[in-house]
């Protein structure tokens, strides 16, 4: 007879659906790191850390402004209110991304250079920060939800057995999560390193 699951276990069920939620969200949130990450192609995601000084308050650039890549070294942004030209340029500016934005008064465009040997090594190197800081992440969870299995077992919710079984599930789920950032950062990491 096949064991029951950790979401099968009545003591359990929300210890899982909370710990696959939260690994699902640091893997998520990895994937939107990689994705603004920049490689020698203009992509509109470069931009999504940067937020604008606008009415009084910061802002996200796609809320103040629409953002496009018409060429594969180039990224147009379009302010919404053109009063804010200036504070979007400078924005842009000092998101430290290596870019330099020139406006004409109507758009800012944003030529994106191709990435340096040195620059492309500086890249991967920050991706390999990121994905420790999200592996971390992920081992935390882990941490989290064996101490929530012990005190189940303390409390009398399941048995030894099923304590084990879990503490094994949680594993493979942290392994299988690391494994899918590992493999997002790989195939990052060579679209960094190819020269176009």
């Amino acid at each position: 007879m096949a064991q029951p699951t950790m979401a099968a276990v009545p003591g359990l069920k929300a210890t899982y659906v909370q710990l696959k939620t939260r690994m699902d969200k640091a893997v998520d949130d990895f994937r939107k790191a990689l994705v603004a990450t920049r490689t020698g192609r203009a992509s509109v995601n470069m931009l999504d850390g940067v937020s604008v000084e606008a009415y009084g308050s910061q802002m996200a650039l796609n809320q103040v402004a629409t953002v496009h890549s018409p060429e594969p070294q180039l990224i147009t942004v379009q302010p919404y209110d053109p009063t804010q030209l200036s504070a979007i340029e400078k924005a842009i500016r000092s998101a430290e991304l290596g870019l330099n934005p020139m406006n004409d008064g109507k758009i800012i465009r944003v030529p994106v250079p191709p990435l340096t040997e040195e620059r492309r090594k500086e890249m991967v190197k920050h991706l390999h920060k990121v994905l420790e800081d999200h592996r971390t992440a992920v081992r935390n969870i882990r941490r989290d939800g064996n101490d929530a299995i012990k005190k189940a077992l303390k409390d009398k919710k399941i048995t030894e057995d099923e304590e084990k079984r879990a503490s094994g599930e949680i594993q493979k789920l942290t392994d299988d999560e690391i494994k899918k950032m590992e493999d997002m950062c790989k195939a990052k990491e060579k679209e960094v390193m190819e020269i176009k």
